[in-house]
């Protein structure tokens, strides 16, 4: 048996509704099944009946619901002791960030933060977008910052999950230049010369995300797709050695266009706007609600820390609204 079948089987005795809890999950609604039919097969016996709509447990379901909530809260138990004994700090902040995050916003937004709240010991795993999610979900860490679109939305509950927006990241096309002021590649290319290509592979978030920009062009892009990688930072690289385009976020790029060394392709031109082919996503934050009343010293430290966020939030609101009402 795996522990991910228990989560699995709980999430869909809470909501009664496969596709809900396969969303919740992150996975799809098939893989959810198969999962919970083979808990149903170790087990012996049917957990979920499935004769009436909407889902309810069977009678051995609702018993094995109580066993499996007890069985989840003695492995979350024996994980937080387990811990306790390794070599970090008792109170030491957990966070998964999506790897471009990691590298450019996090360093800054924490030192921001440990000037009004004090240094803070942290890990950080630094994952992609979904795994990231998965890592929360499952109690592998206790904060994720990550990326939102309302094309791709973030599926955690608002009941079990609190949720901040720290800010903002455009995503645009970035070029190396042929000379100063003028880029190597122009868009949106030809059908007979279509423009070198560093793309994102097809299940990176920012890949996606790329996606959503081309489909949504206000004129077609000819793009031969000549590099695939799951980093901002590969094709960061590979576009800063004249291999082509690459769509990058803003926050991994200001210094090489600072200096030159990048040129922003959707930069006004004659009869065209200037960010055509740029789409912003929020940057975000969250923790899980039920974690967050616990009484551990990490715990504590969580608490503090959504706290100083929370109130440089509401600040960051509240100078939006002032400035709109004195502009």
């Amino acid at each position: 048996m795996e522990l991910k079948w228990l989560e699995d089987f709980v999430s869909l005795a809470e909501t009664r509704s496969f596709s809900r809890s396969a969303e919740l999950r992150h996975v799809t609604q098939p893989a959810f099944s198969r999962r919970i039919q083979a808990l149903e097969a170790w087990l012996g016996t049917e957990l979920i009946d499935r004769s009436v709509y909407p889902t309810r447990l069977t009678q051995a379901g609702q018993v094995f619901y109580e066993q499996a909530l007890a069985m989840l809260s003695q492995v979350h138990e024996a994980r937080i002791l387990l811990r306790g004994h390794t070599g970090a700090p008792a109170a030491t902040i957990e966070f998964a960030v999506p790897h471009t995050l990691s590298l450019t916003y996090f360093p800054r937004w924490l030192q921001r933060i440990e000037a009004q709240l004090g240094p803070v010991h942290t890990r950080l795993r630094a994952l992609n977008v979904h795994d990231a999610v998965l890592s929360l979900v499952e109690g592998g860490c206790d904060l994720v910052m990550g990326y939102h679109h309302p094309s791709h939305p973030v599926a955690l509950d608002p009941a079990r999950y609190d949720m901040l927006t720290l800010g903002s990241e455009p995503i645009s096309p970035f070029s190396a230049p042929l000379r100063a002021g003028r880029a190597r590649y122009q868009l949106p290319g030809t059908l007979e010369a279509p423009v070198p290509y560093l793309s994102y592979t097809p299940n990176a978030y920012l890949g996606r995300m790329t996606e959503v920009i081309i489909a949504n062009a206000s004129e077609r892009l000819y793009l031969d797709r000549i590099y695939e990688t799951d980093m901002a930072e590969g094709l960061k690289a590979m576009a800063l050695a004249g291999h082509g385009v690459a769509f990058l976020p803003h926050s991994a790029v200001e210094d090489a266009v600072a200096a030159g060394d990048l040129i922003r392709l959707d930069r006004p031109t004659r009869g065209a706007s200037a960010d055509r082919f740029t789409l912003t996503m929020e940057i975000r934050l969250y923790r899980d609600k039920l974690a967050a009343t616990s009484d551990d010293p990490r715990q504590q430290l969580v608490r503090r820390l959504w706290q100083v966020v929370a109130g440089e939030v509401e600040g960051g609101v509240r100078q939006a609204d002032e400035g709109a009402r004195t502009g």
